[in-house]
């Protein structure tokens, strides 16, 4: 079973957040991913005012100080960026990791800082559209040899060639993130190699299941086999040595949350991973070496 870390990029500082790269590289973790929010992403908080660190900023350096876990941004907002650009972006740092980088995409959420900094915020089917005219176009880019046109209805290249290439043969891995069972997960499908399911929001095992189930009718759809697609998900983690404090945690944040005592931490995992998940990306955890180092010992050892 793997394990992914998402490292938070806010309230922190480079400096701060080296020690906790440098252990995960060091550890039993699969992957390391950054989120991609220009505020931090709390709006009920009012937090717009603390540090926001640019997740490609943070991603190409951790390329250069690790040598070992896979890395990418979970997932990037399609709205803050040209998907041409992404995928030159993409490209290059997955030379830096020296083939270790996965490409995370999504339609975006957040309207509040699409309004602070100047970003149209569309109404979810054109987010829709434009998610999917993206990740056809980046893995256009990917995979034709030669100048590449596209002629899309937000999205037009004409004669554009294409380099560096991917280190990854045949190329970096797309994972395409997001729940949307019409939309999303059907663009999934016809263009991606990796799912995952945003657990931040409420999810149960038996509905991260039906997701699943949601993809392979679309692969079904579009020829595919579902099984060339894997299967991950991010979900916040909180260890309570206190199970009366866990629960209290857990009726204001929700019981699907990896918020609890380490036996029932260890046993929702294990339900998410009879559900099909192939790789769990935990989120929530103070970017500090002990704190992940404490997860290791009392979880992830549990599933070596």
């Amino acid at each position: 079973m793997q394990f992914g870390a998402q490292l938070l990029n806010y309230f922190t500082t480079w400096k701060e957040t080296l020690s906790a790269i440098k252990h995960i590289d060091a550890g039993p973790w699969s992957s390391l991913f950054f989120s991609d929010h220009f505020l931090p992403p709390y709006p009920k908080a009012n937090w717009e005012d603390k540090e926001a660190l640019e997740s490609w900023s943070m991603i190409t350096a951790t390329a250069v100080v690790t040598e070992r876990v896979r890395l990418g941004i979970l997932v990037t907002g399609n709205a803050y960026r040209n998907p041409a650009l992404l995928a030159k972006m993409a490209a290059t740092v997955d030379q830096i990791s020296n083939g270790r980088l996965i490409l995370g995409i999504g339609a975006g959420w957040y309207k509040r800082e699409h309004e602070a900094f100047g970003w149209e915020f569309p109404g979810v089917k054109e987010r829709s559209d434009r998610l999917e005219e993206a990740v056809e176009l980046i893995k256009m880019l990917f995979t034709v040899d030669g100048p590449i046109n596209y002629n899309g209805q937000y999205y037009k290249l004409h004669d554009a060639y294409f380099s560096p290439p991917c280190t990854q043969k045949p190329h970096l891995p797309i994972m395409v993130g997001g729940n949307g069972e019409k939309r999303t997960l059907r663009t999934l499908a016809r263009f991606g190699d990796i799912a995952n399911i945003d657990f931040n929001k409420p999810g149960t095992p038996e509905m991260f299941q039906h997701k699943i189930e949601v993809l392979e009718r679309h692969c079904e759809d579009v020829g595919r086999n579902s099984k060339d697609i894997k299967k991950t998900m991010v979900i916040p983690i909180r260890i309570e040595k206190d199970e009366k404090e866990a629960e209290a945690l857990r009726e204001r944040r929700g019981d699907w949350a990896l918020y609890g005592t380490v036996p029932f931490i260890i046993d929702r995992i294990q339900q998410f991973i009879d559900a099909g998940a192939e790789e769990i990306i935990l989120s929530g955890v103070l970017s500090k070496p002990e704190f992940f180092e404490q997860i290791e010992v009392e979880i992830l050892s549990t599933f070596k």
